[in-house]
């Protein structure tokens, strides 16, 4: 039953593409480019937020904007065409090469800086997505022509059991990493330092992120409009209510058949289920390829590698040489009064 169900939900994803090329014509396509050109700025002020978290770890290193920006849009373009974010892990690697002197631990606590924003913003975007009465509520999911979210839905257990692992595995590399990188913890606590001075935290972050979240709404307004939705706040932000949900269920890139099966749900009564489809489609294939090949250039141009594979493989090699061999941590820098000054303006 389970390999019938990812059969239908990839029959339901052609269906779609083929509905996606067959209204092609009607697409606005000068709308589907103010919002890739918006839907970069977002990433970019994104990148910025994360530099920010980064030079105030490290004040005395010096970050270039260019390098931290390349490493997000290299991760954000892999997580978009390939499953299981696998993404992370590249933008881990080369924001650890864009900062000398970095540890692993440090930069992997700066990502879960950025995840206070998303956090806090994403929750009430869930609660008003929900409030509308087109939404499916948690119990609904099981019901969805998407498997990943559907099956984990009407299997509890099973997705407890998931999670258990997942936590279970996560504690396990944790303690790992304790026994052997000298300072783990203090690495940790350097990259969520920025934490603890709130004015910097919301200047230097919080703010950052907020502004770039006001071009991610203006993105997905222009393809909505450009694929015949129509664009409008309640519009904009039920596609990113359905955007939260299809992120915690990466097996698929960027949650595709979540995405997919959500948008035709919510916008049953706003379109027919053709304009649905191709729309679903449409920004995902323009974005994805948009993040894709701006990552690309990004590892090529800014790192010098050849492609993404030549990154995950250095990447390991690279993670495996820090694992055998225990390593201290930067030098301790001054305490931060009022935040780092250096290569703020870079």
């Amino acid at each position: 039953m389970a390999v019938v169900a990812v059969g239908e939900s990839f029959q339901r994803f052609f269906d779609a593409l083929d509905q996606f090329f067959g209204r092609l014509a009607s697409v606005d396509l000068g709308a589907v480019a103010i919002a890739l050109v918006s839907f970069t700025v977002y990433l970019s002020l994104r990148a910025r937020a994360s530099y920010n978290v980064l030079t105030y770890a490290y004040p005395r290193a010096q970050v270039r904007y260019r390098d931290v920006w390349g490493a997000y849009f290299a991760g954000y373009g892999f997580n978009a065409v390939f499953p299981a974010r696998g993404g992370d892990i590249v933008r881990l690697f080369l924001t650890k090469v864009a900062v000398p002197g970095a540890s692993y631990p440090t930069v992997a606590a700066s990502f879960l800086v950025e995840a206070v924003f998303d956090v806090t913003v994403g929750g009430m975007v869930l609660l008003f997505a929900f409030s509308q009465g087109v939404f499916p509520h948690p119990p609904e999911f099981a019901r969805l022509d998407a498997f990943d979210l559907s099956w984990l839905a009407a299997h509890p257990q099973a997705a407890l059991l998931l999670i258990t692992l997942v936590a279970v595995a996560a504690l396990a590399a944790i303690a790992v990493l304790s026994s052997r990188v000298a300072h783990f913890w203090g690495d940790v606590m350097r990259g969520l330092s920025i934490l603890r001075d709130r004015r910097a935290f919301l200047s230097r972050v919080y703010a950052w992120q907020a502004a770039g979240w006001l071009f991610r709404c203006a993105a997905f307004w222009f393809l909505l409009e450009a694929f015949g939705i129509g664009g409008s706040v309640r519009n904009v932000l039920l596609v990113l209510g359905v955007n939260a949900v299809a992120a915690v269920v990466p097996f698929t890139p960027q949650g595709a058949g979540v995405q997919q099966a959500l948008l035709v749900t919510v916008f049953a009564g706003t379109a027919s289920g053709a304009e649905v489809a191709a729309y679903s489609v449409g920004q995902q294939l323009a974005i994805a390829a948009l993040t894709f090949l701006l990552g690309l250039v990004a590892i090529v141009r800014v790192f010098g590698f050849r492609s993404f594979r030549d990154v995950v493989e250095r990447g390991r090699a690279d993670r495996a040489a820090a694992g055998s061999v225990a390593r201290p941590s930067a030098p301790a820098d001054p305490p931060h009064g009022t935040g780092p000054s250096t290569g703020e303006n870079r």
